[in-house]
């Protein structure tokens, strides 16, 4: 969808002067491109050992489809709660089609530049290409480094809460708290990240692509195996609340379906492409759509005509009532451990941004990738950036509140409006063309919508924070 026009603006202004100008070669954009076997130097050495661009289309499919596709899916049916059925159908429609399309206009953009010779293997190096290096530093860079620092804290915390709903199902009366499960998956996490390389995770993410089609097939079953049951709960789909109410929830819902499909490591994600990467990464995006689009739907959609505004915050809440299994206990269990092995795919890969950052930091390009001197700082910037993950997972006591949060001023300026500046700076298309006022639109109405869903989504977590502690034993249920 919208390729054509894409290719067509890329083919009719490939020479003009704002792209490829004197301007471009002046020292703060004049960004490493791809590593040389013969002058490691060149770049640095998050670029060389953390980003190698060895990958094809597929590789690209699998870490796409794993750095969207993950349980924060399961929060669908609560935002057509928020929303209702239109409203929930459409925003999940919306979105989908508007990070389709921005996700291909940044690949585009990505693609442009490769060919002028300066391919671009980070978010903030594109972003010091076209907006400066201030733009880089103090704003998108830090921005991509939050998102992905709070998927890693949120990494722990899912998978803590599906080992202890695996707990409660044998062990109702234990005594284990969800800290405790959470420095558990910590500890397999701090192993994980000790893969080398980006490029290393492909055969993880396979394993992750199939294991989110997997568990959204066992939650839509779930919810119809429910909905069908002598057992299935009173449903109703007003929603519910006072006005004020309603309309904070109403961004809410934009701002979780928004969130769920993220992806701000695109630009990591294309550098793991082995040249010539042009039309790939379409591929692979289609590839990734195309688990997205059967995941998110089917969850969605089951999850609310099963439970009605009662659906709870994570879908799986809903298939226990009052200690009362919906479901029978080993299909309950199988859903759990699909999700919670999945999630360390997401969890790791969202690490690659902040171990290339690392690996520039205290990396030396020119010493071999398995060297002492590369391999201590290595494991220790890793190991220590996990332990803070895993202890802040811990003591985070609201989980739908956050993801709000970060779709509001994360998710949403990086994957809903970069991508349209950064197109439009580039190519510059006519103000009288359709793509610019497409791509100016959507970043209009994004804009209004991160001071909207900010606010929404800050009241929401203020609200909730009266009912919390740090290290809290659970998330909110309803």
């Amino acid at each position: 969808m919208g390729t054509v026009d894409i290719e067509a603006v890329t083919m009719e202004l490939p020479l003009r002067s704002s792209v490829t100008g004197k301007k471009e070669t002046s020292s703060h954009i004049s960004s490493p491109i791809i590593p040389s076997d013969n002058n490691p130097q060149e770049v640095d050495a998050g670029a060389l050992f953390v980003l190698k661009s060895r990958g094809s289309w597929l590789h690209s499919g699998y870490h796409l489809t794993t750095s969207i596709v993950a349980p924060v899916l399961l929060t669908l049916p609560y935002s057509f709660r928020l929303l209702g059925w239109v409203g929930g159908v459409l925003c999940l429609t919306l979105a989908g089609l508007i990070t389709f399309y921005s996700y291909n206009l940044l690949s585009s953009v990505l693609d442009h530049h490769a060919q002028l010779g300066h391919r671009h293997l980070r978010l903030r190096d594109l972003t010091r290409h076209i907006l400066g290096p201030r733009w880089a530093k103090y704003y998108i860079g830090p921005l991509q480094f939050a998102i992905c620092v709070g998927t890693v804290i949120g990494g722990p915390l899912v998978i803590g809460l599906s080992l202890k709903s695996i707990y409660m199902l044998y062990n109702p009366t234990g005594t284990m708290k969800l800290y405790q499960f959470i420095m558990i998956s910590g500890i397999v996490t701090l192993g994980l990240a000790q893969m080398p390389s980006f490029h290393s995770l492909r055969h993880m993410n396979l394993v992750s692509l199939i294991l989110c089609l997997a568990y959204s097939a066992c939650v839509t079953a779930g919810s119809i195996y429910i909905g069908h049951s002598k057992n299935a709960p009173p449903r109703s789909y007003s929603v519910e609340g006072r006005s004020i109410n309603k309309l904070f929830g109403v961004f809410n819902g934009i701002l979780i379906i928004s969130t769920t499909y993220a992806c701000g490591i695109l630009p990591e994600i294309q550098a793991t492409i082995a040249p010539p990467v042009k039309g790939k990464m379409f591929k692979g995006l289609c590839l990734c759509y195309a688990v997205v689009v059967t995941n998110y739907f089917s969850v969605a959609i089951s999850g609310y005509w099963a439970f009605g505004n009662q659906t709870f915050p994570t879908i799986m809440g809903s298939f226990v009532e009052e200690q009362k299994l919906l479901v029978p206990k080993w299909f309950l269990v199988m859903t759990h451990l699909f999700i919670l092995v999945q999630v360390l795919g997401v969890t790791v890969i969202y690490m690659q941004p902040t171990n290339e950052l690392f690996e520039s930091m205290f990396g030396d390009p020119t010493k071999g990738e398995f060297s002492v001197r590369n391999v201590v700082p290595r494991v220790i910037s890793r190991s220590l950036s996990v332990v803070v993950a895993t202890v802040l997972a811990a003591m985070l006591p609201f989980f739908q509140d956050i993801i709000a949060i970060f779709g509001a001023f994360g998710v949403i300026p990086i994957d809903f409006i970069l991508p349209m500046v950064f197109f439009n700076l580039t190519f510059k298309p006519s103000k009288r063309s359709l793509i610019f006022w497409v791509n100016t639109s959507i970043a209009l109405a994004s804009s209004v919508l991160v001071v909207i869903g900010g606010i929404a989504s800050i009241r929401q977590m203020v609200l909730d924070a009266k009912t919390y502690s740090l290290f809290s034993d659970g998330t909110q249920s309803s």
